[in-house]
């Protein structure tokens, strides 16, 4: 789902974020990483720029991709 505007979809925000929807999922469940502000019903997040950078100073501090 195209989001534009600064708004993203999940797999949007983990493109962006340089990560796997997967992966982004798993940080959500494991409270690793906070929910976004902006939902739209139950299911749906939206993400925001400021939520993205959060995302991808998380990554940068807490992630390693696997060999």
């Amino acid at each position: 789902m195209i989001m534009g505007n600064g708004y993203y979809s999940t797999a949007e925000a983990a493109k962006l974020a340089g990560v796997h929807k997967n992966t982004l999922l798993r940080w959500l469940y494991a409270k690793e990483v906070p929910e976004p502000k902006l939902t739209i019903g139950k299911d749906t997040r939206i993400w925001t720029d400021e939520d993205v950078e959060n995302l991808k100073r998380y990554k940068e501090a807490n992630y390693r991709k696997r060999l």
